[in-house]
């Protein structure tokens, strides 16, 4: 049996190429990028090119020994992998090498275990380590062969790892309950919300992207951004002032990346779920990537996952200011905007972005001037409460003289409350 190091961040990175067709630097970027993101000193990256992984160790007889001369002559405590190791593998290269060994799922959850703040977070984070654990219990750790013994408790017994398996399924448990719980008091939230009619628009989009300073820009507020991955990681919720006095609710979602952990996906499904209850994404976009392509078609994949490809769909090009691209509106062929190009970092086209989304969730209008008596206070003052008043004039008989700009339903829902005919509005 062996004992693994406990602590040490320095780490050698291996990076697997399994379609033979050459290392990609954009990759190799992203994979260095999110071990540093975790923390990990990286003192070593190694390449390798495979057809079909080696069920035993993933990588050949040669790779491995270049990498174990590498860890004795580095003194290195971490060997990464950016694929996704089965549990055999795992074991079989950490007895091998004598070393830790984490693969890119066990990588993007650590991340997350640092990331999350809320009580929310924290308990997606722990699920979705404890379902990746549960299959990864069998490990070199002498421990886990120990059985109870002593006075009263000997007999066929339980080995440590059987404990562990049943305890680790408990907590499973208990923690299901508890996000299913905190999953009702959101479905309350969007409840109230669909009540008020407000529309919720959430910010999805490759991490990195520039979600947070968007959200940021549009909404006034301070939402830690930072040019690294998974800065935000617990949805944000805050108003979004719309011209004539109109607001919607603006979502800042955690960021998505290639290969996403399905525990993940499945942990952070209630998050998510505001996403899928949305009335319109703003898929953020980094414009000046050069696989920007293939982000949006990994962010597309995640969005299907959670089942929220149905909801409409309006992509924002950020960070033009690192091309030479003016801010301006894509439309299609009927009119409706389909892409917006900004700089959030530099308040460059917010104002375009602003309309555009006015335009993709404000349903039918209807607008005119409204002629009310002295004593329709009650509709005036529900008027005022909805946003719908633009701007008022008194009479001289102590009447209100309103011009309105209101949602359809809203106005309809109006007049059959208050004996309105549907044409009181005129211009």
């Amino acid at each position: 049996m062996f004992e693994l190091p406990s602590v040490g961040n320095r780490a050698l990175l291996v990076h697997v190429d399994p379609a033979g067709g050459g290392i990609s630097d954009d990759d190799i970027r992203e994979f260095t990028e999110l071990a540093t993101s975790a923390g990990a000193d990286v003192l070593r990256l190694v390449t390798a090119s495979r057809a079909r992984p080696d069920p035993k160790y993933y990588i050949g007889g040669g790779k491995l020994d270049e990498i174990a001369t590498l860890i004795a002559e580095l003194g290195i405590d971490l060997v990464v992998f950016n694929q996704s190791l089965s549990p055999s593998q795992e074991r079989n290269l950490e007895k091998r090498l004598a070393c830790r060994v984490l693969d890119r799922t066990g990588l993007i959850l650590d991340i997350f275990a640092q990331r999350a703040s809320t009580f929310e977070g924290k308990l997606q984070v722990e699920l979705a380590q404890l379902v990746h654990l549960s299959t990864r219990l069998v490990r070199g750790w002498t421990h886990l062969e120990r059985q109870k013994g002593g006075i009263g408790l000997r007999g066929p017994g339980e080995t440590q790892l059987e404990t562990d398996r049943r305890l680790l399924g408990i907590r499973v448990k208990t923690i299901r309950k508890r996000l299913e719980k905190v999953r009702r008091q959101r479905e309350q939230g969007r409840q109230a919300r669909t009540r008020s009619e407000t529309p919720t628009v959430s910010l999805v989009g490759y991490t990195n992207a520039g979600k947070s300073t968007l959200f940021n820009a549009l909404t006034g507020t301070h939402v830690y951004a930072a040019d690294q991955l998974f800065a935000t990681l617990d949805p944000t919720f805050r108003r979004l002032p719309l011209p004539r006095g109109r607001h919607a609710v603006i979502v800042d979602t955690v960021g998505f990346i290639s290969d996403l952990p399905h525990e993940l996906v499945d942990a952070f499904r209630s998050t998510l779920l505001e996403t899928r209850e949305s009335q319109l994404l703003l898929h953020v976009v980094d414009a000046s990537d050069e696989q920007r392509a293939q982000r949006v078609e990994d962010v597309n994949t995640v969005i299907s996952d959670i089942d929220a490809h149905e909801v409409p769909v309006l992509m924002v090009y950020n960070k033009i200011d690192n091309l030479d691209v003016d801010p301006h509106i894509d439309r299609d062929d009927a009119g409706k905007p389909v892409r917006v190009w900004v700089s959030a970092r530099d308040n460059r086209g917010l104002d375009l972005l602003i309309d555009a989304i006015v335009e993709r969730v404000t349903a039918a209008r209807v607008h005119g001037w409204l002629e009310l008596n002295p004593s329709a206070g009650q509709i005036r003052a529900e008027l005022y409460q909805r946003g719908a008043v633009v701007q008022e004039s008194f009479r001289d008989d102590g009447g209100f003289r309103l011009e309105i700009d209101a949602d359809r339903t809203d106005w309809l829902r109006l007049c059959n409350r208050y004996a309105l005919a549907e044409t009181a509005l005129h211009l």
